[in-house]
């Protein structure tokens, strides 16, 4: 039973007080249907930031990954290579256009698609004829993945990347952008994004004409003429002029929404990292992470305590934690799904699912929400040492 204690979500959307001001012009001005001034804004304002030439403003993440996948012709019959530890929303897309998935496994090193397996999977395809179609390369919890290793197995095979950056935008790989590797970069504005529209996403590349089709196909894909004519399917995916007119006042503040991810991991460190079992993720060197999600694992020998007792015991304390995604390839709605893990020795997405904690991370923690979260685990473990000793 929860404790009468505020409830501590594990990432709140966090305004920053602009937002109505963007939401009463599109009133004043009558533009609250889908398009208009601040969906082209907003659009131009993206790109420039991710240094790309153009986005195209959607309802989702997943709708940006479906038109993605259209743009590139995946089909009936295709296949898609897909990281496996993500959210299901990286991959359904792929069934939506009878695709089939082929799940990667992930590295130590970022969590991310693992180039190892990732080598193996793209020779074994090149060998049997059927090279897949396209690459989604997940970036999570705001960790980008190894995109040098990527790139260059992607453009050996010839095979173009769709970047899954919903997690990541504001964080770095080299000094490039997450999310402007490949073909096509995707981010999400979902409410418990490090910046949100409520609900809504981004398509960018620098592919003008693919994004130009994009907002045709993301519009119903009607025809040029005057009347009511179509050719082929389209999809309602265009964002509204409301939502992105709360998207720009967001993104005015998302370097500020970064640098306060950053300090609440850096405290969670540096109060919890030393404790037994306990292992933080990685930042890869020559990244930035924006830490959307503070993710560690927990090894349940050492801390004397799992990860689903610690989720159970926040609980108790009104706080929300989460295990990290399940892989998936472990998912019933893919079972029988063909995967490449890491290694032969090493499965890291079952291992990482099977120890890994998220924890409270929003922007707008107070140091006293997060000291409630880093008491209640120290406690847990500490108690749990004393108790085996």
């Amino acid at each position: 039973m929860f404790t009468n204690k505020k409830r501590i979500y594990l990432s709140p959307p966090h305004m920053s007080g602009n937002e109505m001001a963007f939401i009463q012009e599109a009133f004043d001005t009558n533009w609250i249907a889908p398009l208009g001034p601040h969906v082209d804004a907003f659009e131009k304002e993206i790109a420039s930031h991710v240094g790309l030439v153009d986005a195209a403003a959607v309802s989702s993440g997943t709708a940006a990954i479906h038109l993605a996948l259209r743009l590139l012709d995946v089909a009936e019959g295709d296949t898609v290579f897909c990281s496996s530890l993500t959210f299901v929303a990286s991959a359904n897309p792929i069934v939506y256009l009878g695709a089939t998935p082929v799940f990667i496994d992930s590295e130590p090193e970022t969590w991310n698609m693992s180039p190892q397996a990732l080598e193996r999977a793209l020779y074994e395809a090149a060998f049997n004829g059927k090279l897949p179609k396209a690459i989604i390369v997940v970036n999570l919890y705001g960790q980008s993945a190894k995109m040098d290793e990527i790139v260059a197995l992607c453009k050996l095979f010839h095979v173009p990347i769709i970047e899954d950056a919903a997690e990541s935008l504001g964080s770095t790989y080299k000094g490039r952008a997450s999310g402007s590797f490949g073909k096509f970069g995707v981010y999400s504005f979902n409410g418990n994004k490090i910046i949100s529209t409520s609900g809504g996403g981004m398509l960018v590349s620098n592919d003008v004409d693919g994004l130009n089709k994009a907002r045709f196909l993301a519009t119903q894909a009607r025809d040029y003429a005057l009347h009511y004519q179509h050719s082929q399917i389209g999809y309602n995916y265009r964002m509204s002029n409301i939502l992105a007119g709360v998207g720009r006042a967001q993104l005015a503040v998302l370097e500020e929404r970064v640098i306060a991810r950053r300090v609440v991991f850096e405290r969670y460190y540096h109060a919890l990292a030393h404790l037994p079992g306990i292992q933080f993720m990685p930042e890869l060197p020559n990244t930035r992470s924006n830490r959307w999600l503070t993710a560690l694992t927990v090894d349940a020998k050492e801390a004397g305590v799992s990860v689903e007792t610690l989720i159970e015991l926040l609980a108790v304390e009104n706080i929300e934690a989460r295990l990290v995604w399940k892989p998936l390839h472990m998912q019933p709605l893919f079972e029988g799904i063909a995967y490449y893990p890491h290694s032969d020795s090493d499965n890291v997405s079952e291992r990482l699912f099977q120890s890994g904690l998220c924890l409270p991370s929003g922007s707008s923690m107070t140091e006293e929400d997060q000291d409630r979260v880093i008491t209640c685990i120290q406690k847990s473990i500490l108690k749990a040492k004393s108790i085996s000793a």
